[in-house]
């Protein structure tokens, strides 16, 4: 019997959160190294030089770098609800980019204004509202998911950095008036047991060095 696919993880990564909810969602058994990122195992930085997280090694030696692509493999294994057939992958895969190139560094701007002085805090946060929220804003005006009434790829690779979006500045997430309806979609993700599974600390697995 071979070993389970090794998952080099750091659980507030969103990257490695939305690694970590669609291999929980497939039932995939992996074994979990949460990494610190001050002190990277050497043996992460063998299987992927970036030395980023996630990273999932499956027993055949394929490394997966890329966490799509980790939800994509893992989602292929097994599909109970159906994520990737709620919306046609284009369609999915695009909002997806979205979300990874232009809303992302708003985003780091915006949790790490104090690195970034050239514009104030608010400012990058009204441009990742503009650039990206504000069209999912306008999606979940009518239906509960991004893609209707089902639960999407999409859905769940984009929660974990809209929930860090609304943790930069809780108080002001929570009374905008310009997203009440991304708000109840957060607050319907972060609400899934899978969610709160994904989430909990991990057992004590050291990294291999």
């Amino acid at each position: 019997m071979s070993a389970p696919p090794l998952l080099f993880s750091y659980r507030r990564c969103p990257y490695a959160i939305r690694a970590r909810l669609a291999l929980w969602q497939a039932g995939v058994a992996v074994q979990v190294h949460e990494v610190s990122l001050r002190d990277k195992p050497a043996e992460l930085l063998r299987l992927s030089p970036k030395g980023t997280v996630p990273v999932l090694c499956l027993p055949d030696g394929t490394v997966l770098e890329q966490s799509l692509d980790i939800m994509r493999w893992a989602l292929a294994q097994h599909d109970p609800d159906g994520w990737l057939q709620a919306a046609p992958m284009e369609a999915m895969l695009a909002l997806i980019a979205r979300n990874d190139g232009p809303f992302k560094p708003l985003l780091d701007r915006y949790k790490y204004a104090e690195r970034h002085p050239e514009r104030s805090a608010a400012d990058w946060r009204d441009e990742a509202v503009r650039t990206h929220l504000a069209n999912l804003e306008a999606r979940l005006h009518s239906q509960p998911w991004l893609f209707g009434t089902r639960c999407s790829l999409a859905d769940m690779a984009l929660l974990p950095f809209v929930r860090q979006f609304a943790q930069v500045d809780r108080a002001w997430f929570d009374a905008t008036p310009a997203l009440p309806a991304l708000r109840a979609w957060l607050q319907r993700g972060l609400d899934l047991p899978l969610f709160a599974t994904v989430m909990a600390k991990p057992a004590n697995h050291p990294a291999p060095a």
